[in-house]
């Protein structure tokens, strides 16, 4: 920690590097996997196809495909690109099952419904399926999200992976200290992400908390009063009850 105090201008470059080679990916991977995730839905031929090949992506070492990223797209061997693209593949890789996953999730009343009215195929994937998938969408970005925060520091082998730097300098100098803060900052990195992805999440989605609200009030309805049994108002002394003041 005594490192991360004393260097912290230091710190907060690789910090914003961090960010920067971390954020690109997810948005890319978005950006892609959707179309193919609502273009291949329904097809479930080709759906498998797709879970295959975004398995056999993501089981790829990350940096056996930093290495070879410069031969195959033609990059300097120290340009950021090779992270970025690198990491888009995961990306989409995880997030074309998400996409299948979150669609998957959409009631199937609520489809039907739209047909009936007369919703176009491309209005209804747009303005129906896509909303109402955004819950479990949002918890497959935000997987993504800390995957990618974490892979990051990888591509500090080959000299780019932000906060990772700290790791095979603090390594080669023999200072753990560097290491820790290094861990330290990242895994706060990853918290950040996950919390903010997880507040978009919630605002994206109003009706999803109308509808705990509407659970939680029929959990706590207060208890009924049992109407009296000599068929008086409640709180109202019946005959009964009458009588015996009288004795008394």
């Amino acid at each position: 920690m005594t490192w991360l105090f004393q260097n912290w201008q230091q710190a907060l470059s690789l910090t914003l590097e961090h960010i920067y080679l971390s954020v690109v990916p997810i948005v890319i991977g978005l950006i892609i996997a959707l179309p193919i995730g609502m273009l291949l839905y329904r097809t479930k031929v080709a759906r498998r196809v797709a879970v295959v090949l975004s398995s056999v992506v993501f089981t790829i070492p990350s940096l056996a495909l930093f290495v070879a990223m410069p031969a195959v797209v033609g990059t300097q061997i120290l340009d950021p690109l090779n992270v970025i693209i690198a990491l888009s593949l995961y990306s989409v890789a995880l997030l074309v099952r998400t996409v299948f996953e979150s669609l998957d999730s959409v009631d199937e009343d609520v489809r039907q419904a739209s047909i009936a009215i007369g919703t176009s195929p491309l209005k209804q994937a747009v303005f129906n399926d896509l909303p109402l998938s955004i819950p479990v969408l949002t918890a497959g970005v935000r997987v993504v999200a800390v995957t990618n925060v974490s892979m990051v520091s990888v591509g500090a082998v080959i000299g780019i992976g932000g906060l990772g730097q700290l790791f095979t300098i603090g390594y080669q100098r023999s200072y753990p200290d560097q290491i820790l803060a290094g861990i330290i900052v990242i895994l706060l990195l990853a918290f950040v992400f996950d919390r903010l992805l997880a507040f978009i999440g919630r605002a994206l989605t109003p009706w999803t908390r109308v509808e705990q609200n509407t659970r939680r009030g029929k959990t706590r309805r207060p208890k009924e009063k049992k109407p009296a049994t000599d068929g008086s108002a409640p709180g109202v002394a019946g005959p009964a009850t009458r009588e015996v003041a009288n004795v008394r």
